[in-house]
């Protein structure tokens, strides 16, 4: 069964749904099996991957309301398969409150399709909602993106509590995958400072690849394409292909022994003041 990956931050603009559709893609281009779940109302990857739901499209929102089976909706876009997500998500916030086992809608989902992938990525919205308790209850880990700005580590407490939570409740399973720093810019000490926090927190969980600030990166949504195909020679397809052989790496052990992240106890990371 594929190792799925869920991609969180509550705060917004952290480079999250970035991640995903890049990290997945990059991995794609590596000729391993890729799936996206775009978990977001906004449905940013998939607009990133080039596919606009429209209203009698079926997406994940049919999905996790039992209208469908998560195969049945699942698209090629080129170097990965994705399921597409759609504004109307949102209601599955009010429609699962009342449903059984509502934490677990996604897992059972995926769990029909996963074997057929080397990894799934689900894309969390920013929010620490029914739908985010839903991803991370299906994932085997969590990949946390961290902005390197003012506040980059404000609320993240409440993120790691959230984790702390399902690890407690749903999914004991539940590890922390790594801590991706994005947005970086070698120009401000900021940057640095922000990097060395995360660092004297996380430890070793940060990955040595740093995703800087990069105009690409920030274009190649609105043309439906990954970085890797919308300009190979960029710095954010290279960073995202040196984060994908990273990560790839790391899953060596996958299975065999992972160690798993401590997030319980009083510690929690600083907060950057403006």
């Amino acid at each position: 069964m594929g190792k799925i990956v869920a991609i969180a931050n509550q705060k917004g603009g952290v480079g999250k749904t970035t991640t995903a559709v890049n990290l997945s893609a990059s991995l794609g281009a590596a000729e391993k099996r890729i799936l996206l779940v775009d978990v977001d109302p906004q449905a940013n990857a998939s607009s990133g991957l080039g596919i606009r739901a429209g209203e009698e499209d079926k997406t994940i929102y049919e999905v996790l309301i039992g209208e469908t089976r998560i195969g049945e909706i699942v698209r090629e876009v080129g170097l990965v398969d994705l399921v597409p997500s759609h504004a109307r998500l949102i209601g599955a916030e009010i429609e699962l409150v009342s449903q059984i086992a509502r934490e677990y809608k996604l897992k059972s989902a995926v769990a029909d399709i996963a074997g057929d992938y080397d990894f799934v990525f689900l894309d969390c919205p920013p929010s620490l909602g029914l739908l985010t308790l839903n991803t991370l209850t299906a994932a085997d880990s969590v990949l946390i993106p961290i902005q390197c700005e003012y506040y980059a580590l404000e609320g993240l407490s409440q993120l790691l509590s959230t984790i702390r939570m399902v690890q407690k409740h749903l999914n004991p399973d539940l590890r922390i995958e790594g801590v991706l720093l994005t947005m970086f810019d070698r120009r401000l000490k900021l940057s640095s400072q922000v990097a060395d926090e995360a660092i004297s927190y996380f430890g070793d969980k940060v990955y040595d690849t740093i995703i800087p600030r990069n105009v690409r990166l920030s274009e190649c949504p609105s043309f439906g394409k990954p970085v890797l195909l919308y300009d190979v020679q960029s710095a954010g397809s290279r960073s995202y292909l040196k984060l994908a052989a990273e990560f790839a790496e790391k899953q060596r052990g996958y299975g065999t022994g992972l160690v798993r992240m401590e997030v319980a106890g009083d510690r929690q990371p600083a907060a950057r003041s403006g």
